[in-house]
């Protein structure tokens, strides 16, 4: 009898900046279970639903098997003497800033560290940022200009010890579940804390509002300004902390005086009965936490947004104390690790400033390295502008895809077009960048890679491989170093994760003296092997001083020369786009719950993929009724830089003359749904964080003369042949099928021909024709492989009912018969999914409610809705407000964790 082994390995989840720790049980080392670690201080054993299955992402299809330089498979050896080769010379003749990195939040904190060594030390160029730009920057120089060092103040635990949390500029129902659960549990601990939301949509997060205000776009700075106004109006100064651990507060009192609450309430357009409520729960809070992330980063003011915030913190003493604090909440897994390191193009590792003349030399010493940069790089917009200008002649791109998550995509395809040298390392095959590379580099994915990374808590953690390096796959450090050592230079001999960190962590303390609150000294001089068992731990963590383990500005000590904390004085500013007669709508965006940036590994769950199928544009009731458009109907954004087609979503949770869509969908899954493509390149001043929450936009009702929906088994290669002859095309995976929803602006003549060319099935093949209705499928080797429906309107049809039909080894007369018919077995005809983890649709979930089940908790008893990860709680509670409602019934909304 053969004795299967059993094991278990401990790791961090690929997703948020929560970091949630992972167990995953393996099975003769293959992995069987993936469940949430109960003893990391970041999640204690809850996951949310892409982190519940992220073991259904780890498959190696389009993954990348061997390097390549211009399309051919090479050796590791020629392509990273290449890579070398080609950008020494272009550094010889054009010096060190005509080449460039652009990095990524999903690189870990050694593969992070490596490049920011080779680029800053060896190279000597500040040439290196990182797409954390595009969702953390301003929130870094925010606490920069405020704290003198970029330091997140607050950690989890606070957020379940304070009496007011405002989230401002978050979703976090949907963007950190977990933390939001943790939220949700702590308020029925303590029913007398109160929870704000602020934000122009009335997301998922605010079905655990107290309050919620629907701010004016862009008006996050007037709001707070107000705030600091009314404390000091009200006698709810902090003085003696002002007074002993502060600078410049008398200018940030001026430039808040004209914002009255009169004045906000006009300006951020909300009722002032209920501004002056929140001001005055901020006011008489003992503790307070404004917890806020893209949608105050992502503008062209986003850091004074952040400055707002904290002076009102600060003004009222509301910091550095349990359940208090300016928290901005990372996006993504270890952008954090990449600001310790120096990932931006503005700053040196650990903390260190570029343009300082000691901390040039301090870095230069302790890497004796040949030379350091000395002012700082391109950021991220202004990297590509270059690029396109031909100032930077070469770019290596590591695990990231500028060309969906940059703003103003064209732009993007200019630079990489024109670009000498396009090397791009990452765990896909294909993306809408890979298109542009002349080396590709296959690097690991999550689930291979060895390292650590820092969550927003400041928390690092470790990641472990669970499973083997696919085919010729190396890890990102590895590749780096490779090539560093081709290129002639020493001090990149390292063989193991292990001995990075530990230069990582010397870096922190050498000759830090406290100067810095980043300081790893306690962590210098693992062996591997207590590298390899390194428990979850906050920096700072200082040797022979457990005390300051995660404790920042002890004793209210600021990393400014005086060690004070500065006010900044605010002047609010509008987004710099503007709406006109052209284009009189806003457009907003953001991510949605299921799936993750641009869907790389996501998009290849059918669980994860089954929520949310298809990319949407939010529009309010009175603005669709005036443009003639209905729910579901394909439209059209256009603004002066691009245009994207999506369904329409009818839906009052946003304002009149506003509009929303996700970020995810790509040319991998869509024909036209880039929301980059809507957006301009504007930035920031200070962060160069593009504004990527407001642009101005006209939409327009899309028909075509056809629609078809297809369904092709998953073991048949026909994406390109499918997406090329059609108009408009959209692609939803699902675990034994594809589907594609297709539009033809001709209708195609032969619609059997047609998929019988574009699939290259053989097989049995037959249809149903009812006037423009048309059903066409294939059996081949009695298993279904390919259907079609085709329509002069769209189609809509169950996709798990096909998938299901797809599964079967052979459909009976009844199947066939419901196939051609399109009539779905009553159990796929229940409505949209719901609860991924248990496949729970709406229908019964509805039917449950008005039979009188009026808790979250309870639905989970009757259904299993909610009793997994939790991430749809927030729907059900939506579910039972507008259907018991709907008959007028007492309700009891309970969201339970």
């Amino acid at each position: 009898m053969t004795t299967l082994k059993e094991s278990l390995i401990q790791t961090t989840c690929a997703y948020c900046g929560v970091g949630c720790g992972v167990d995953v049980a393996l099975t003769d080392n293959q992995p069987s279970l993936l469940e949430g670690m109960p003893e990391h201080p970041a999640n204690y054993g809850r996951l949310c639903v892409k982190g519940t299955h992220l073991l259904d992402t780890i498959s190696n299809d389009n993954r990348l098997t061997a390097p390549e330089i211009n399309n051919k498979q090479v050796s590791w050896s020629e392509a990273s003497h290449y890579v070398a080769s080609e950008f020494g010379k272009i550094i010889a003749e054009h010096g060190p800033d005509a080449v460039a990195f652009y990095v990524s939040g999903q690189l870990l904190t050694e593969d992070y560290y490596i490049a920011n060594k080779l680029m800053k030390g060896y190279i000597g160029s500040a040439n290196i940022d990182t797409n954390s730009r595009l969702c953390m920057s301003s929130a870094v120089a925010g606490y920069k200009r405020a704290f003198g060092e970029d330091v997140v103040p607050c950690d989890y635990e606070d957020l379940e010890h304070t009496e007011l949390l405002i989230l401002i500029g978050s979703n976090a129902a949907w963007t950190h579940p977990v933390l939001y659960q943790r939220i949700a549990r702590a308020k029925r601990m303590n029913p007398n804390m109160k929870v704000v939301v602020i934000d122009p949509r009335r997301t998922d997060s605010a079905e655990l509002a107290d309050r919620f205000l629907q701010i004016k776009p862009g008006t996050d700075a007037a709001l707070y300004n107000g705030l600091l106004r009314y404390l000091a109006d009200n006698q709810q100064l902090d003085n003696d902390f002002i007074e002993q651990h502060c600078d410049d507060f008398a200018s940030a009192l001026a430039a808040v005086q004209p914002w009255t609450i009169a004045a906000v309430a006009r300006y951020c357009e909300l009722d002032t009965h209920l501004l002056s409520q929140f001001y005055s729960e901020f006011a008489n809070s003992a503790s307070a936490i404004s917890f806020y992330s893209m949608g105050i980063n992502q503008s062209t003011s986003g850091v004074d947004k952040c400055n707002a915030i904290i002076n009102a913190h600060l003004a009222s003493g509301k910091l550095l104390k349990k359940g208090s604090g300016p928290f901005s909440i990372t996006g993504q897994p270890n952008a954090m690790g990449g600001r310790e390191v120096g990932g931006l193009a503005n700053q040196l590792a650990a903390h260190l400033e570029i343009n300082n003349v000691q901390h040039q030399s301090l870095v230069k010493r302790f890497w004796q390295s040949p030379t350091i940069a000395t002012q700082e790089g391109a950021k991220a917009l202004d990297m590509f502008d270059a690029i396109r200008d031909g100032k930077i002649k070469a770019v290596w791109i590591m695990g990231t895809n500028p060309m969906v998550s940059l703003p103003n995509t064209h732009e993007i395809a200019k630079a990489l077009t024109a670009c000498e040298l396009v090397v791009v390392s990452d765990c896909v095959a294909s993306n809408d960048t890979l298109e542009y590379a002349h080396v590709k580099l296959p690097s690991t994915g999550w689930g291979e890679k060895e390292g650590t990374v820092t969550n927003s808590e400041r928390r690092i953690s470790r990641q472990r491989a669970i499973i083997a390096p696919f085919a010729e796959a190396k890890n990102d450090w590895q590749i780096l170093c490779d090539v560093a050592k081709k290129m002639g230079f020493n001090g990149f001999d390292f063989t193991q994760p292990s001995e990075i960190f530990d230069e990582w962590a010397r870096l922190t303390s050498f000759e830090n003296n406290g100067t810095r609150q980043l300081n790893l000294s306690a962590l210098v001089g693992m062996s591997t092997r207590k590298y390899n068992a390194l428990r979850p731990i906050q920096w700072p963590c200082i040797a022979n001083d457990s005390y300051q383990y995660g404790q920042v500005f002890s004793q209210n000590q600021f990393s400014t020369a005086n060690k004070k904390a500065r006010f900044i004085a605010i002047t609010p500013q509008l987004p710099k786009q503007v709406t006109s007669t052209e284009y009189p709508l806003v457009m907003n965006s953001g991510r949605i719950r299921d799936q993750w940036h641009t869907m790389t590994r996501t998009g290849k769950s059918a669980t994860l993929s089954s929520h949310i199928t298809r990319p949407y544009i939010e529009i309010h009731p009175q603005d669709a009724s005036q443009l003639g458009i209905n729910n579901d109907d394909l439209v059209q954004a256009i603004s002066k830089v691009g245009d994207v087609i999506a369904n329409a979503k009818v839906t009052d949770s946003l304002r009149a003359g506003e509009c929303f869509m996700p970020i995810h969908w790509n040319q991998q899954f869509a024909s036209s749904a880039n929301v980059g493509k809507l957006y301009a390149t504007i930035a920031d001043p200070i962060s160069g964080q593009p504004e990527t929450k407001f642009t101005a936009i006209k939409l327009l009702p899309v028909t075509f003369s056809q629609y078809m929906n297809v369904f092709v088994a998953k073991q048949c290669s026909c994406h390109a042949n499918v997406t090329s002859h059609s108009d408009y095309w959209l692609k939803v995976n699902a675990s034994n099928c594809s589907q594609y929803q297709l539009a033809f602006n001709d209708a195609v003549p032969d619609i059997l021909h047609w998929c019988q060319q574009i699939s290259g099935i053989k097989g049995q093949w037959s249809g149903f024709y009812e006037g423009t209705t048309q059903r066409i499928q294939c059996i081949a080797n009695g298993r279904l492989v390919f259907v079609a429906m085709i329509s002069d309107t769209q189609v809509t049809t169950s996709i798990e009912w096909i998938n299901h039909l797809f599964s079967e080894p052979a459909l009976n007369f009844t199947q066939l018969q419901s196939l051609l018919t399109a009539t779905p077995d009553e159990e796929f005809s229940q409505g949209r999914q719901i609860c991924s983890c248990f496949k729970v649709r709406e229908k019964p979930i509805i039917d449950a409610i008005k039979a009188g089940t009026h808790r979250v908790d309870e639905l989970g008893q009757q259904l299993k809705c909610g009793t997994n990860c939790g991430s749809c709680k927030t729907e059900l509670s939506q579910l039972i407000k507008r259907h018991a409602l709907a008959k007028g019934q007492q309700i009891d909304v309970l969201i339970t964790v």
